[in-house]
């Protein structure tokens, strides 16, 4: 084979495996759709899940006196979000927490989103493996870090609100999740 052709087919290939890296749909006949693996924004407001996110999204009203006494504090953490797109805590909770990033300035870079399977023999795992070793046990789970640490985490819903839940873990206040023994291991 022409060297020339087998580079351009090895890129092509290439270039096809990085783009399902994102977004990635599953579809199953007779079910609706889900998405695994990393996932953004644009994939949750595309067709089959722009029902639901804009629905929560545009019914949230964001508590902008919270938000504005975390903004900074806030910027400084990287979040890892662990959802379903099957879910229903996370079709709730999602959309709403990312008005709040929105709402705050988030650097959108700092956010992190992994959509988990919901297939048989496949629950809650993702196509490359991010959620192992960090005891995703309910979704959506919200992983804040600073400096590299896991300083908390918003389990399946907040406590308190989804703001004042953030404004607590930002400023190290003491907070406990929904399901506090998910986090040690058995």
């Amino acid at each position: 084979m022409n060297p020339f052709i087998f580079m351009l087919i090895l890129a092509t290939f290439c270039t096809s495996l990085s783009g399902q890296q994102i977004n990635q749909e599953i579809k199953i006949e007779g079910n609706p759709s889900f998405m695994v693996g990393q996932i953004d924004i644009n994939g949750l407001t595309s067709n089959s899940y722009k029902n639901w996110y804009y629905k929560n999204y545009n019914a949230y009203e964001v508590d902008s006196k919270i938000i504005t006494s975390i903004k900074n504090e806030l910027a400084t953490h990287k979040i890892l979000l662990f959802m379903g797109t099957w879910c229903g805590d996370s079709k709730r909770e999602v959309p709403r927490f990312i008005k709040i990033l929105e709402a705050a300035d988030f650097p959108m870079e700092n956010l992190k989103i992994i959509a988990l399977d919901k297939r048989k023999g496949m629950y809650k795992t993702s196509p490359n493996g991010e959620e192992w070793g960090l005891r995703i046990k309910r979704v959506p789970t919200f992983i804040f870090y600073k400096n590299g640490k896991d300083s908390n985490r918003i389990i399946e819903s907040p406590i308190a609100s989804l703001e004042a839940d953030i404004k607590a873990i930002v400023t190290n206040t003491a907070y406990t999740p929904n399901y506090p023994k998910s986090l040690h291991f058995d």
